[in-house]
């Protein structure tokens, strides 16, 4: 009678009362014992049982199999501090005639699997096991979960096979104890293939057993499916189930939830929330779901009125979780205001509150707040987590705060969390991001483990311009398929950049055989990259193709196909690309204005360019500063710089860009004093200049001959703003002292530069030495830099001819003639010289004695009559520059016929009566005979004319140039 009831009182959890009874008890045995040392198990007082089994033990009565079992539930329920206790009552049970007991083995198998972490427990677990002679279905389950719980789905697995063989006539039959271990273990699995067949297996011998409607066991079938994302089959298991709790409700929220379908996981919880009671988690995966929706205005609204709930029923200030989960929604609805306030009056927070503030603050670009509240977590004493971590890391790589990165890598290193692969890979992109390569091998070198991230991250760190880094991102992207893993379309993406920066198309086109084989053509991701990579590489056949097979295309997808034309010299097919876009009704984006506008301006297409400016008026764009920058830089390249200027003056916000376009512009139409105005008036706005800007502030000077001042600037630019001049700074002033016929401060200048002059500062003297009036002093310096540039460019047909124009400005005929033979045995080829005017029935083209066109005649009959009124005004021609030993009368017929003087009297023969400016284009630089025709025909004709070489605009008005002759 004692013993029952002190069995009631203990399972009703009254052990005052079960105690009292013992006590009173003049008789005890083995199961009065038992009895005492089981209640106090069960009611979560395992210290109490152990001082209860060592009593029974004092007092001499040999604990039978219950009283044993107790022992060791309580001692698992210890975890680690209960281990010793649970070994000295192994090490009894093995004296006793339990050795063997069945059910006292599958005890202490949960007992080792519990209070022993890792391999130790699950082996000493599995030691027990075997020991086991007659093992039942408990002993499988208890094994089985052993290595559920270690996440080893495939010893699970093979358990539970040779669970079946064994169990043939002794009715082994599998429980939704053993199918609830298996379903745990599949759903552990990294990879969500085999995880997802290993479910669909069981799914399969779960129905043949009748147990879908299980509540334990439908409910671990629903999260597992919904974890790996087979929502229709989680969707049937739950609408199968007999019953439905908390556990099935969540585990489909959670799996909608991790596909991005929050309104539909938000229907579920309403559907529910009547039929079931629901836990303070179904709360938290509500919240997530509002997160997730498409329309995160609608999920915070949605969120909110959760929030008042919350709040009205004080769960929101009794649970800390609750409290997260609210920072994390309102973060993910861009509420960062509402997330903070959250954060602040929260009386308790955990690790997991600072963490999600963090995040919240990162992915909102709140990046410095974000490090702000990570030192702040820091002086709570609080340890961060690999999550917390990740969330500085991101905000110091999106500010470029590589030392405050370092800083927090070496948080991660104390905190033994660097072994993170996640970690590991956000220090690769940090590193990669900030420019520190170096840096970036080591994080992966160490790396103990390496997944999809970590290779698309270090693959993405070496894909830049250096050829070195784009072979060693190759490298890696070969060591990454021989690792086993197949590339993906980020991967793909990162390495198809890597090919765009080499235009290798070979290489090219072997990723294009990969994307093939993974069946990646559907990915716009990965065509948009082709279409660049194909654009960069020249192939725009292989474009084309890729572009018209594409089923849907974005806007990236139009602007890679509109690159590539520019790239590829196509500005018709770009413009008609262009058109096309408008005539679908589709929004050009401001990249795409720029881009166009970009290539109108290298090729100085001002119909183009001005229907593209009309575009973005159109589409209201015209006030963006990237669109803006590219108008003025269009304008300024296509020879009306007053347009430029206009526009300049009219931009709302301008910036570095926009300043440089202007001082640029100026440079090149000539006017140096303007441009060192607009450069003055840069400074006092307050923008900081940048290298390009002191490239067209030094030109200018250059162009007007403003030696001393040129100095200033030069030097002002590490003096003044911390910039190291580049080599093209250094051109700038070798041409700058050219120019103005300094030859010593020339060569004294190029002696002492901190780094070897390049080809270009080379061509820069042995020009300037052709355009004076050479001596022997100057003919040695020119020869001297001559051999500088066919050392480093034997093939570059400039600057043999730069070396000609020299010996024939001296008349040193057999020199210029050796230099035509030396061009001509290095294979060098020169560009022909060719001019353009565009006219309203198209482009006309004029190379040198050109007698193709069909107005020829209109044009030498013009000629001739602009050489005779020129002659009558004083007009003697600059025979030197004809570059050939003939007589003089040979030299003047072949200066005559120019391009550049084909153009400007075709276009006279064509607008008789014009007043406008004649707009003429010439890839090369205009001789010194042409230049001062220009003026003379520019004063017969009462016309201004403008004419863009390769170097600059010339002005011609009146019988003047806008240059001053001097350039």
């Amino acid at each position: 009678m004692g013993n029952t009831l002190i069995n009631v009182y203990a399972r009703n959890g009254d052990l005052v009362s079960a105690h009292n009874v013992f006590d009173e008890m003049p008789d005890r045995n083995s199961v009065t014992w038992a009895c005492l040392v089981s209640g106090y198990t069960q009611n979560e007082m395992p210290r109490d049982a152990f001082a209860t089994f060592g009593r029974m033990l004092s007092a001499g009565f040999i604990p039978n199999h219950y009283a044993l079992g107790s022992a060791l539930r309580a001692c698992q329920r210890l975890g680690a501090e209960g281990l010793k206790h649970g070994m000295q009552i192994h090490g009894l049970v093995s004296k006793t005639r339990y050795a063997s007991d069945v059910v006292v083995c599958n005890v202490l198998i949960s007992m080792y699997n519990g209070c022993i972490s890792g391999p130790t427990g699950t082996d000493y677990a599995w030691r027990v096991f075997d020991g086991i002679a007659n093992k039942n279905s408990i002993s499988w389950n208890s094994i089985i979960s052993v290595y559920s719980q270690r996440g080893d789905a495939d010893s699970a697995f093979g358990l539970f096979s040779d669970m079946q063989k064994e169990g043939v006539g002794f009715s082994f039959r599998p429980t939704e104890y053993t199918f609830g271990s298996l379903i745990a273990a599949a759903s552990e699995t990294r990879k969500a293939d085999s995880g997802s067949l290993l479910l669909k297996q069981l799914l399969a011998k779960i129905e043949v057993s009748g147990l879908v409607e299980d509540l334990y066991v439908g409910s671990a079938l629903v999260s597992g499916f919904a974890r790996f994302g087979a929502i229709d089959i989680a969707k049937s298991i739950f609408e199968q189930m007999g019953a439905r709790n908390a556990v099935s409700t969540n585990g489909l929220m959670v799996g909608l939830v991790k596909l991005k379908q929050g309104e539909e996981a938000a229907e579920v919880f309403l559907g529910t929330r009547n039929l079931i009671r629901l836990n303070t988690d179904s709360y938290v995966l509500l919240l997530s779901a509002f997160g997730e929706f498409s329309c995160p205005e609608e999920g915070k609204r949605k969120g909110k009125e959760v929030h008042g709930y919350l709040t009205r029923t004080g769960v929101n200030d009794s649970s800390i979780s609750v409290g997260n989960s609210l920072i994390n929604m309102y973060a993910k609805c861009g509420s960062i205001e509402d997330a903070s306030s959250v954060f602040n009056s929260m009386p308790a927070k955990d690790s997991v509150s600072w963490s999600s503030m963090i995040s919240g603050l990162d992915q909102n670009e709140y990046f410095e707040d974000a490090l702000l509240i990570f030192y702040r977590m820091k002086k709570t004493g609080l340890v961060p987590s690999n999550f917390t971590l990740i969330s500085s890391l991101s905000s110091c790589s999106s500010l470029g705060w590589m030392k405050v990165g370092e800083q927090i890598h070496s948080e991660a290193i104390k905190l033994g969390l660097d072994s993170d692969v996640s970690v590991s890979n956000t220090l690769l992109s940090l590193y990669a991001d900030t420019g520190c390569i170096s840096e970036c091998r080591k994080v992966f070198s160490f790396m103990h483990d390496h997944d999809q991230v970590s290779w698309n991250s270090v693959v993405r760190a070496f894909s830049d311009d250096s050829e070195a880094s784009i072979i060693e991102a190759a490298n890696y992207f070969v060591e990454m398929m021989r690792a086993g893993w197949s590339p993906n379309n980020i991967t793909l993406t990162n390495i198809l950049a890597a090919a765009a920066s080499l235009s290798h198309v070979e290489f090219a086109q072997q990723i294009h055989a990969l994307v093939l084989k993974h069946r990646l053509t559907c990915d716009n991701t990965v065509n948009n990259s082709l279409l660049t990579c194909y654009g960069k590489c020249g192939e725009l056949n292989d474009c084309e193709r890729i572009f018209s097979r594409m089923a849907e295309r974005d806007d990236v997808s139009w602007n890679a196909m509109i690159s590539g034309y520019i790239h590829g010299e196509q500005l018709v097919k770009a413009m008609e690309l262009v058109w096309l876009m408008l005539r679908n009704g589709q929004r050009l984006d401001c990249f795409t204005f720029a881009t166009v506008l970009s290539a109108c301006a290298s090729v100085a297409t001002l119909e183009h360019g001005m229907e593209v400016h009309a575009c973005a008026t159109r589409a209201c764009l015209v006030s963006d500063v990237v669109i803006g920058s590219a108008l003025v830089d269009m304008y300024a390249k296509c020879g009306r710089i007053e347009y430029a200027s206009r526009f300049f003056e009219l931009m709302p916000l301008r910036n570095v860009y926009s300043w440089n376009s202007m001082i640029s512009g100026y440079a090149r139409h000539g006017d140096g004093h303007k441009a060192l105005e607009i450069f003055a008036q840069m400074k006092l706005k307050n923008q900081p200049p940048d290298h390009v800007t002191f490239v067209g502030v030094l030109s200018a000077c250059s162009h007007v001959g403003l030696v001393n001042q040129g100095f200033d600037h030069f030097e002002s630019m590490s003096r003044i703003y911390g910039l190291t001049p580049r080599i093209e700074h250094f051109s700038c002033m070798a041409d700058l002292l050219g120019r103005s016929g300094e030859f010593e401060k020339l060569e004294d200048f190029i002696s002492k530069m901190p780094m070897k002059p390049n080809a270009l500062i080379w061509r820069t003297v042995l020009g300037a030495c052709g355009r004076s009036k050479s001596n022997g002093r100057l003919m040695n310096l020119g020869e001297r830099a001559a051999k500088m540039i066919m050392e480093l460019e034997p093939q570059n047909a400039v600057n043999y001819v730069l070396l000609a124009n020299m010996y024939a400005s001296g008349e040193k005929w057999d020199l210029v003639a050796e230099a035509r033979r030396a061009m001509k045995a290095a294979m060098a080829r020169k560009e022909t010289g060719c001019s353009w005017v565009t006219m309203k029935d198209g482009i006309h083209v004029f190379v040198s004695g050109d007698k193709s066109h069909v107005d020829k005649d209109l044009i030498y009959e013009k000629l001739s009559e602009l050489s005779g009124k020129m002659k009558a005004l004083g007009y003697v021609p600059e025979t030197r520059y004809a570059l050939y030993d003939v007589e003089v009368e040979n030299k003047e017929e072949v200066l005559s016929y120019h391009s550049e003087r084909l153009a400007v009297a075709f276009v006279l023969t064509r607008e008789l009566e014009s007043e406008m400016p004649i707009r003429i284009m010439k890839n090369l630089r205009v001789c010194v005979d042409c230049h001062s025709v220009f003026k003379y025909v520019s004063e017969i004709v009462g016309r201004r004319i403008v004419l863009r070489d390769s170097n600059r605009f010339h002005h011609f008005a009146g019988g003047k140039c806008s240059c001053n002759d001097y350039w």
